[in-house]
């Protein structure tokens, strides 16, 4: 084979490839906004269904109108349990932008988890969570609260709805995450989740007891109230659901905010 033909074939191969990333990045490009509003529209049905305001079949605009006249975000600021005025939004911290992985990182609006109390394994966490008040005509139905944690192969992202009495659970849901399917991908079966409704987070004492078990709830013992069977083959993703749900419902993060809305009221 001549030298001749070598750098021909060189320079038709560099050429086929110029061509083909300018195709991808076009398409990349051209696709954003599609892919934007597909993530977006999957985080609100997930909100939805948390909620227990999704049905399956409904089209995307009839879920934006959902969510439009029945969820209320609210900015929390998980250190005071107050919210944030409206004033203080900015590009970050705003209800249409906001991004809980965005804002964990943030130098200014995230924090580093220290060490001894990072069960749920995220190393870093917004100091701002967007909420959600599902509304009830003219009251506070139920709360929509955002978490995540570590399972065993990716970070999960989900969120838990309480009813109003700030006990009981009412819906649950990961809209985000990396497990086996099948194992720990289980997590998305609509009968492990709904397991979860009607379970109580919290005992008369407030303390906090609502976990995911190693395998099967025995419903004849009284503590079944508080707990979820395990995902079979799956201890590490288990133990990273009980883990996240433990240090998101607790008082580093939402307990102050619980403590709040228990001596206020939730309309208050």
């Amino acid at each position: 084979m001549s030298n001749d033909s070598i750098k021909k074939t060189i320079v038709v191969a560099l050429g086929v490839c110029f061509v083909c990333s300018i195709l991808v990045a076009t398409a990349a490009v051209s696709l954003k906004a599609r892919q934007d509003k597909n993530r977006k529209l999957d985080k609100i049905k997930n909100i939805l269904q948390a909620g227990d305001l999704y049905q399956k079949g409904q089209s995307s605009k009839e879920i934006f109108e959902i969510f439009s006249q029945k969820v209320q975000p609210h900015m929390l600021d998980i250190e005071t349990g107050q919210f944030l005025p409206e004033e203080k939004y900015d590009d970050v911290l705003n209800p249409e932008n906001y991004d809980i992985k965005t804002v964990a990182k943030h130098k200014k609006y995230g924090m580093k988890v220290p060490d001894d109390k990072d069960i749920a394994g995220i190393k870093r966490m917004p100091k701002y969570v967007l909420i959600y008040y599902i509304k009830d005509k003219d009251q506070v139905g139920k709360l929509v609260l955002p978490l995540y944690g570590k399972g065993l192969w990716s970070t999960m992202y989900g969120f838990i709805a309480l009813d109003r009495d700030l006990k009981t659970v009412k819906g649950f849901t990961f809209y985000e995450h990396g497990e086996t399917p099948g194992l720990g991908g289980e997590v998305d079966n609509p009968k492990w989740k709904a397991q979860w409704n009607g379970k109580s987070a919290f005992d008369d004492n407030l303390e906090l007891r609502l976990t995911v078990i190693k395998g099967i709830v025995d419903k004849s013992r009284s503590e079944a109230i508080y707990q979820i069977d395990g995902l079979s083959g799956s201890t590490l993703t288990t133990d990273g659901i009980r883990n996240l749900v433990k240090f998101w419902l607790g008082e580093n993060v939402y307990g102050p905010f619980f403590k709040k809305l228990r001596e206020e009221g939730i309309n208050g």
